[in-house]
């Protein structure tokens, strides 16, 4: 496939001198740069299914646990008396 791209002089001054520093032409360089920043396909469905199966868990309780506990850890840690999480501001604001 042949794809034509008009590149700011900037970057296309970028591209050709790490080319240059590579030993690569410039169009090796940046069909190497594409390469290596769009992920596989196989990949990209892995990660996509692994991310969807976290979404999925049914861990709500759980959730709602390690959020109060790190409600209260926060508010304990404070070196002033004042809350961050006041309980009357409890499904106000947070």
């Amino acid at each position: 496939m042949t794809l034509t791209l008009n590149l700011p002089p900037k970057l296309e001054e970028y591209l050709a001198r790490e080319a240059r520093q590579r030993g690569l032409s410039l169009e090796a360089y940046t069909l190497q740069i594409l390469t290596n920043h769009i992920p596989p396909q196989e990949k990209q469905s892995q990660l996509v299914n692994l991310l969807q199966s976290w979404i999925d868990e049914d861990e709500a309780q759980e959730q709602q646990e390690t959020g109060e506990y790190l409600i209260q850890a926060l508010d304990e840690d404070r070196l002033s008396e004042r809350k961050l999480f006041p309980i009357e501001l409890k499904g106000v604001t947070w």
